[in-house]
């Protein structure tokens, strides 16, 4: 393992008055920095976010107008594209649920809900008409070979499963693969489920998941669970509570019956693109290596007449990779590596598109040596940073470069990729040094209707396009951080 630290002369110089040693290289990266421009990186996520690209969902023609249009922002700033094209395709099935409606009869009363508020149907739900009673199932979880099973017992045959998010025990990493959707819906249908309801404290967009056949998965929220517990004198937030205390199943039928209807349009055939383009390196050497700076650039899209923008999530990561290529681009800066702009398509939906690029990296750019990740940068004034822990120049040219910006709060370290990770994760488990980024929220309307423009920060979002660019081109200031 080579444990390397950027350039001692250029942090020195970064500090040091014009006069002095490296001036060009100061003066460069000054420039650099004040090509940088908060208000330029707002006016991308606002475009982003608007109605004209229906929250960019992958794989609709929204999103591919999307796309184009960034591929040609690309292509103005002067930036390379990859032997394929700026737009790089992958298959991105999908669904567009155009209404629905949900029912509950609860000790004969009858309540029908108000779709976006009080609940939404999982975004690759089955299209149809069902009814059925139900059972709560904990967490909805079968895994027997862990000693763990919430249908242990249960008979849900015909009818919905009602369950959390979420595991028994978090600190047991065997856990994770049973948190997936696609693993939780599964296990519902298998024992002839109608469908899967998820409880959250409000409901939000979710399109990760594939196509079940006569299957209807949706969520309620916690209101909702409240009206659904009532009977039994429960509530949602104290249920959970125990679930969590207590690590063993708790399930029981419900006195409600559910009635679901799902209007939804299925394309399996579709096709998403991440949006690729470099800046080739100044070094010949080097320049065969590259720095990844990315980000999701898909969002939950449109679906039951609501715009679901994705302004925050992750129209304003997408805005700071967009933002730190066109200031390398227009001051002329150039790093000894080549440095590669990738906006991904697909993360909502199960880091599809990061994923395919990871394991089909175009030329000319096989050789990744490092990967930047910028996911939810728009709310708030503080930012984030997790890194690998090796090697060691990631963390210190980070903090090199905040020492600079100022905009940090905290940093910790990536020990691990799980269900919920960013798409930093396909290019940390093939061994790659990641570091990803976000702002410190408070990030109120995650997947709903109000994350738009008007939440982002402009001045935030210039802050982290300023770290990003400093601290990849320290990160590149000294030799491959790879294992060799």
């Amino acid at each position: 393992m080579k444990i390397w630290i950027p350039s001692l002369l250029l942090l020195a110089a970064l500090a040091l008055p014009a006069e002095d040693a490296a001036t060009q290289t100061v003066q460069a990266v000054d420039a650099a920095l004040a090509a940088v421009s908060g208000p330029a990186a707002y006016e991308y996520c606002k475009v982003l976010a608007g109605e004209a690209y229906a929250g960019r969902h992958t794989g609709t023609p929204e999103y591919e107008a999307a796309a184009r249009w960034a591929a040609a922002k690309f292509a103005s700033w002067g930036l390379s594209a990859p032997s394929g094209g700026f737009l790089q395709p992958f298959p991105a099935p999908h669904a567009v649920v155009d209404s629905s409606e949900m029912t509950l009869t609860i000790a004969g009363k009858e309540r029908k809900l108000v779709a976006g508020k009080d609940f939404l149907p999982i975004l690759f739900s089955a299209a149809g008409r069902v009814s059925g009673g139900a059972v709560f199932a904990g967490w909805g979880i079968s895994a027997p070979e862990l000693g763990y099973d919430d249908y242990a017992g249960v008979d849900v045959r015909g009818k919905f499963v009602v369950c959390f998010r979420g595991v028994p025990d978090p600190a047991d990493k065997r856990f994770q693969r049973h948190d997936e959707h696609r693993v939780r819906m599964q296990a519902a249908r298998a024992r002839g489920a109608l469908g899967l309801i998820y409880i959250y404290p409000e409901v939000q967009a979710n399109p990760n998941g594939d196509l079940l056949e006569k299957f209807f998965p949706a969520e309620i929220s916690e209101a909702v669970a409240d009206e659904l517990f009532a009977p039994r004198g429960i509530k949602a937030a104290e249920l959970k509570k125990d679930l969590q205390a207590y690590r063993v199943p708790i399930t029981f039928a419900l006195d409600a019956r559910i009635d679901l209807a799902v209007e939804a349009r299925h394309f399996p055939g579709a096709v998403g693109y991440n949006i690729v383009g470099y800046l080739a390196g100044s070094d010949p050497k080097l320049a065969r290596e590259c720095i990844v700076l990315g980000a999701h650039f898909d969002g939950c899209g449109r679906h039951l007449g609501i715009l679901f923008p994705g302004a925050d999530d992750n129209a304003s990561g997408s805005a700071v990779v967009m933002e730190v290529a066109r200031a390398f681009a227009v001051s002329g800066l150039r790093p000894g590596r080549t440095l590669a702009f990738v906006l991904f398509g697909g993360e909502e939906m199960g880091l599809l598109g990061s994923s395919h690029f990871a394991a089909n990296v175009p030329a000319p750019l096989h050789k990744i040596r490092a990967m930047f990740n910028f996911d939810m940068e728009g709310e708030g004034d503080r930012s984030f940073a997790t890194f690998s822990p090796e090697p060691a120049a990631l963390r210190q040219a980070i903090a090199a470069a905040d020492s600079r910006v100022g905009i940090l709060a905290g940093t910790r370290e990536i020990k691990e990729v799980g269900v919920r990770s960013s798409d930093f994760a396909p290019f940390f488990l093939r061994g790659i040094p990641c570091a990803a980024f976000y702002s410190n929220g408070p990030h109120l309307a995650y997947h709903q209707a109000g994350d738009s423009i008007f939440r982002i920060n402009p001045d935030i979002l210039g802050a982290i396009s300023r770290l990003a660019l400093l601290s990849a081109w320290l990160l590149d200031a000294g030799p491959s951080p790879a294992v060799d």
